[in-house]
């Protein structure tokens, strides 16, 4: 129920001026592939098992994908990157997931982003960020089984780690970032991977088998 409220909380919120102007205008403009849609066009909370055991953290919603699905990795090239791997691994029920009414579950994983809006060019502001940022604190504060967090690249990981500080976990000295790098911060484990993100699979920096590597590995240690 306390999970439930917070998503309500978070589809309702206009925060930040830039952010709902951006996403708006997106929903009403519309790209020409998907004309004849109607967009989420709001914040997109997270999503999955609430006793997962596994949280992933991603940026932002793309501006066509999350933003035009109102679910996280939903609908463009970097969800069609995860579903699979997260199917792979045991961890959703399906490789495939492009509509937010398509049934998919996830099992003992769950997706949040470190800012719920889509940003103009993939890139929120600091004030922004920080703006978004308790979200993602009560979240997790909720999600009190989780032990695992696997952050999507550099900033997905600076967000978990300011998540996790902010919960009165600080990692000293601070761990670095990188693809497979672990760390412990209090009760979590940290497992990094790359964004799947079209720069990064495209150019072959993220392939599937990296991503599933960083997956299976997160699962292994929120079940030892």
């Amino acid at each position: 129920m306390e999970l439930a409220a917070l998503t309500a909380e978070i589809v309702d919120c206009f925060r930040c001026p830039r952010l709902v102007a951006w996403r708006e205008l997106v929903a009403r403009e519309r790209v020409a592939r998907h004309r004849d849609e109607v967009y989420w066009g709001r914040p997109v909370p997270g999503f999955g098992d609430p006793d997962a055991r596994v949280l992933i953290v991603g940026l932002a919603p793309a501006a066509h994908g999350g933003n035009r699905t109102g679910r996280v990795f939903t609908g463009d090239r970097s969800g069609d990157f995860l579903w699979p791997a997260l199917y792979a691994t045991g961890m959703a029920d399906r490789p495939v997931s492009r509509r937010a009414d398509d049934g998919l579950t996830l099992h003992g994983a769950y997706i949040a982003a470190a800012v719920r809006c889509a940003p103009p060019l993939n890139r929120p502001t600091v004030e922004e960020r920080d703006t978004c940022a308790p979200y993602l604190v009560r979240e997790l504060a909720l999600l009190d089984r989780v032990r695992v967090i696997v952050p999507l690249g550099q900033i997905g990981w600076d967000a978990a780690l300011r998540t996790v500080a902010s919960l009165g976990h600080v990692a000293r000295p601070r761990p670095r970032f990188g693809h497979g790098a672990e760390a412990r911060v209090g009760p979590y484990a940290f497992v990094g991977s790359y964004h799947p993100s079209q720069q990064n699979t495209f150019t072959g920096r993220l392939t599937p088998p990296m991503l599933q590597a960083v997956l299976a590995r997160a699962r292994e240690l929120a079940d030892g």
